[in-house]
């Protein structure tokens, strides 16, 4: 994909995910990999606003080298690049029932979200939860990459979905598949549910 198409394409999905509601004023980044580097979006900027050449030309390290400034949380791609070599795209939001998982209290070694459906275990996986840190601090960027060779679906704690896909649709299905699942979870709260069996997830895996 010559590097012209890729920012039309993220300025595509931008749109779609504002549209969607999956994004909100300023919140939220897109990034591409190229062939020696990744596109990403600029720093303070309406997701559903974004002129193709405005976004931020990064090499393989993460070093700008065109267009406006990169989102600060442009590290939390680089985390992710660089030890999912299959990632072709990230999508990273705020998007309101994921991040209200986010906040509630988590025990330790439960996933936030359980395999409710067998969509979410098939477009999500097994999902991680990564511990707070403020937005900008470089911690972050190693407490994502230590999750991130094992897991395309991050999940930030009191911040967001981080979602590494082979291209931008496959990242876009696994974020709506984690903001529903959410959504069933917050449901489904205070009533007993019965997740699927550990059986159940393994055939799910084979398809």
């Amino acid at each position: 994909m010559n590097e012209a198409k890729a920012r039309e394409l993220i300025c595509a999905m931008g749109h779609r995910l504002y549209q969607r509601r999956l994004v909100h004023g300023t919140a939220g980044n897109i990034s591409l990999r190229l062939e020696d580097g990744w596109l990403v979006t600029p720093t303070n900027t309406c997701l559903g606003e974004l002129d193709p050449a405005s976004i931020s030309r990064l090499d393989a390290t993460g070093r700008l080298i065109a267009g406006d400034k990169p989102s600060k949380e442009a590290f939390l791609h680089t985390s992710v690049y660089d030890v999912r070599p299959d990632a072709q795209a990230i999508i990273h939001t705020h998007s309101t029932h994921s991040v209200a998982v986010s906040c509630m209290d988590h025990p330790h070694g439960c996933p936030p979200i359980e395999p409710l459906t067998a969509y979410y275990v098939m477009r999500v996986g097994e999902l991680a939860l990564v511990p707070y840190y403020r937005p900008g601090d470089k911690r972050l960027a190693d407490a994502v990459r230590e999750v991130a060779v094992r897991h395309a679906c991050v999940l930030l704690a009191n911040h967001g979905p981080v979602i590494a896909g082979k291209g931008l649709n496959e990242a876009l299905y696994a974020l709506e598949e984690l903001e529903e699942t959410a959504r069933l979870k917050l449901l489904l709260d205070g009533h007993r549910t019965k997740p699927l069996t550990a059986e159940q997830v393994a055939e799910l895996t084979l398809i």
